[in-house]
């Protein structure tokens, strides 16, 4: 199992043992998920996640095992599983995605609980935001929320912005193998913090936060949604893989395509995973600051990606 950030250790523990002893991919992709989502301490996913710009929390997620397997919801308010629901929404109706009201709907007709998402911690981050001109360089984004990360936004509280130590938090993507082989994905996210209500990022949208295909292999992203939209970030190395090229080197390539082909700002990150059916694996940043969680038969480990591509 493959999952990105340093909170990648709250999954590994709810999904690893079943894995190990045999379980399926997919139940491992979604139950590491699950527990990283609900848990309140992780601010960039599921509850506890930073609200938008009027304080509200809404949640994206997607499950993947084929491009005929996978499921979709977006826009999700209220509700604490999104990728649970993400996978009901692949295996109890016949669309990929749903969306705003219609996904809550969906999820009160398949019994799950209403909850609410903003914790005290979110509420009291927001209010500070709402409140500190520090916190926006209005100027350099002409009134745009900027692309940080929340474990900057942290620094923001204190007057700070955090470069150096505890790395930055972002979306969750994960990657399992099972013992048969099968692949599974699954990507989670409260989106960026304070974003424009209604703005929905890469995390949900198959091909962009994740893509798997069984004959080719699974990669999933984290980071700046807008820039991993714009060039399909987990579909372009899934088919450099299928192409023959090594986990690396297809990872190596996508965040080249951005380097080339986007103006990056300071704050801009984006990291993948990718794994083969071979179980190859790896990982690669923009910048530093990405590690990703490693867990396999060995245990669990914390790490540094395999490629950061401008080492500044």
């Amino acid at each position: 199992m493959l999952i990105t950030w340093s909170f990648g250790p709250v999954g590994a523990r709810a999904a690893m043992p079943a894995l190990l002893s045999g379980g399926g991919a997919l139940d491992a992709a979604v139950d590491a998920a699950t527990a990283i989502e609900a848990d309140p301490e992780i601010d960039s996913v599921g509850l506890g996640g930073l609200p938008d710009a009027e304080g509200q929390v809404s949640l994206d997620a997607c499950v993947m095992t084929d491009p005929d397997r996978c499921g979709a919801v977006m826009f999700l308010r209220d509700f604490a599983e999104p990728t649970r629901l993400a996978r009901a929404v692949m295996e109890e109706t016949i669309h990929v995605t749903l969306a705003g009201a219609g996904a809550e709907a969906f999820a009160e007709s398949r019994g799950f609980r209403r909850t609410n998402l903003l914790t005290d911690h979110a509420r009291s981050v927001w209010e500070r935001w709402l409140g500190d001109p520090r916190a926006i360089d209005r100027d350099k984004y002409r009134g745009w929320l900027p692309p940080i990360n929340v474990e900057e936004l942290r620094g923001i509280e204190t007057g700070t912005r955090l470069r150096t130590g505890e790395p930055p938090h972002d979306t969750v993507s994960i990657l399992a193998q099972d013992a048969s082989g099968a692949l599974a994905g699954a990507c989670s996210t409260s989106g960026m913090a304070f974003k424009v209500p209604g703005r929905v990022g890469d995390s949900p949208i198959v091909g962009q936060g994740l893509y798997v295909d069984q004959e080719a292999g699974a990669a999933a992203a984290t980071g700046t949604g807008e820039i991993i939209s714009g060039v399909c970030g987990s579909f372009l190395i899934v088919e450099l893989m299928r192409r023959g090229e090594a986990p690396i080197d297809a990872v190596a390539e996508a965040l080249d395509r951005i380097r080339r082909r986007f103006r990056l700002l300071p704050d801009h990150q984006v990291a993948f995973i990718a794994m083969n059916p071979a179980g190859q694996w790896a990982s690669g940043a923009l910048r530093p600051g990405f590690r990703h969680t490693i867990a396999d038969e060995a245990g669990t480990r914390v790490e540094a990606p395999t490629l950061v591509l401008l080492d500044e």
